[in-house]
């Protein structure tokens, strides 16, 4: 299992529990506004393995669980075994995801192998490779979604609140969706790399706090757990 990234404490990444972050390199997608950008191509350097396990194990029973983020950690073929490499540990593990591998969701899921999951539902159906480049699949995310429900996984899904959408394209997603669990729309950030392609783009202010609480009163009638 490739780690690029480690932030040995965080209390906000896990809703509840105290943990640590592993970032996994490689993405299929390129959001116009990802934060970790270094880590799309997968060509970041890993860490050292041993590094990585010697701090795992001095770290248990002081956190309570693991993040596995991203990059895309579904990438990764040794997923399930790391997964269960940490849970040896006893920590609590939560996977971060763009949902396009409802394959390997599903494989984890049929292991009971995370306690909560954390679904990037990106954009409307129609807006998505715009979003998120030619790779991106809504329709691989909603059957992600679609096995997490079934499964009764305790999971939310997520959406950054682009500038560039209205409240129709918010509500075209909370519609096209059953209703799940938490869906936590999250604000727009400037990200500090992105491609010369995306300068106009990602210069475009976010909405306000007000108008955030208003999509999410809006889409309430579609996903009654929706938080802003």
């Amino acid at each position: 299992m490739l780690i690029a990234g480690l932030v040995k404490t965080s209390f906000v990444d896990y809703p509840g529990t105290i943990s640590c972050v592993l970032f996994t390199p490689g993405c299929n997608y390129n959001c116009f506004y990802c934060h970790n950008r270094s880590l799309i191509d997968g060509t970041q350097s890993p860490l050292n393995r041993q590094t990585i396990h010697d701090f795992l194990a001095k770290r248990a029973g002081q956190l309570d669980g693991v993040v596995i983020t991203g990059g895309e950690p579904t990438l990764q073929p040794d997923l399930p075994a790391f997964i269960a490499y940490l849970k040896s540990f006893g920590y609590k593990i939560k996977l971060d995801s763009n949902g396009s591998a409802p394959q390997v969701i599903r494989q984890l899921l049929d292991a009971g192998a995370c306690d909560y999951y954390a679904i990037d539902y990106k954009a409307p159906p129609l807006r998505y490779r715009e979003i998120c480049g030619p790779a991106a699949s809504p329709a691989a995310v909603l059957k992600t979604i679609q096995s997490l429900l079934q499964y009764n996984a305790p999971f939310e899904v997520r959406t950054t609140v682009a500038p560039q959408f209205s409240e129709t394209d918010l509500l075209a997603m909370a519609q096209t969706l059953p209703p799940v669990p938490c869906y936590r729309l999250n604000r727009y950030r400037k990200p500090e790399k992105f491609l010369p392609e995306d300068a106009a783009r990602v210069q475009v202010p976010p909405h306000s706090a007000d108008q955030l609480l208003a999509l999410a009163e809006a889409m309430r009638i579609y996903q009654p757990n929706v938080i802003a």
